[in-house]
Parts: C-alpha cells; sequence; structure tokens
C-alpha cells in the first residue's frame, strides 16, 4: 500500500481519537480542527515518507547514493516536524522563545492549547498502539519538555483528575 495511503489512515485515525478526547475536556473546536497543517504538503511528503517510505533502501540508486537519500528523508522530516511545532499551539514547542543573546523564554501554553495538547498525547497512544498511557508517557518525558510552572501545575492536576473514580 503506498506510503501515502498508509500515513492518511494514520492521520484520520489520530484526528478521531484526539477529537474524542477533546470533546470530552469541551473544548470542541480544537477537536474539529487538531492537525489540519499535518494535510498540507509541506508536512504530509515528509512525514508518510519518514514513517512509511522505505527511506531509499529498496531504491535502485548506487549504494554511495543511499546514505544521501536517508539523510535527506531525515532532514526533510525534521523541518516539517518544525514546522508543525511552529503552526500548531498545542505542541509546547510552540510556546519557546530562542533569543538573540541565546536566552530562552519559557510561556504559559493557554488551557485550551494545554487540553488540546493533553488529548494529542492521549489520542497519539490510542492510534500508534490502542492504549491510553498519557499518565506514562508524561511521566517519561515530562523532562524533556520545557513548560511554564503554571503549565505544568494544569497538566498534573488534569491527569491526576483523570484518575479519580
Amino acid at each position: 500500500m503506498s506510503k501515502y495511503i498508509l500515513y492518511l489512515k494514520y492521520i484520520i485515525r489520530h484526528k478521531w481519537y484526539v477529537g474524542i478526547e477533546c470533546f470530552k475536556m469541551g473544548v470542541y473546536w480544537r477537536g474539529i480542527t487538531h492537525d489540519l497543517s499535518k494535510f498540507l504538503p509541506s508536512e504530509f511528503i515528509p512525514y508518510a515518507k519518514y514513517f512509511y517510505g522505505d527511506y531509499g533502501i529498496n531504491n535502485k540508486c548506487p549504494a554511495k547514493w543511499l546514505s544521501r537519500t536517508v539523510m535527506k528523508v531525515k532532514n526533510d522530516f525534521d523541518f516539517a516536524w518544525l514546522l508543525h511545532q511552529k503552526r500548531n499551539k498545542h505542541h509546547w514547542q510552540y510556546w519557546i522563545l530562542r533569543e538573540d543573546d541565546g536566552d530562552t523564554k519559557i510561556f504559559e501554553i493557554t488551557n485550551k492549547y494545554t487540553k488540546e495538547m493533553i488529548c494529542d498525547w492521549d489520542g497519539a497512544g490510542m492510534a500508534i498502539s490502542g492504549k491510553n498511557n498519557t499518565e506514562e508517557w508524561y511521566l517519561k518525558n515530562r523532562d524533556k519538555m520545557q513548560l511554564h510552572p503554571n503549565t505544568i501545575e494544569f497538566i498534573n492536576r488534569r491527569l491526576k483528575h483523570r484518575k479519580q473514580p
């Protein structure tokens, strides 16, 4: 099956699960518009090649070109991921400012985008593994994120609230 069809199926599955979670959290419009930028060619094509392509391994090109092909796919994906982060406020990276003097400013994420971010984590888990393992994933990855203290507090409250019966 074409890498583009496979990736399209993944996006639809991911959006479905994120949408369900966004509706549960009351951020309906965020659920409807979530990740629409992934349908833009600047994101869609590099993502499909990176996640579902053959990275050039099965190409008929000479071996000396193979590593270049792999690097191009990886670099194209990295740039598409950067575009996606900066186009979508539900990514914590959107709220980071690298200043010219090297300093980093971390802004507080507004509640509706924090909710969407949590729903995005839920949807990714469901779409990839069929499991909602957001709390486990967050505990494992939170130290890699640069988040405003108020955003951290909001996330912790939301995740704790979901665990209560």
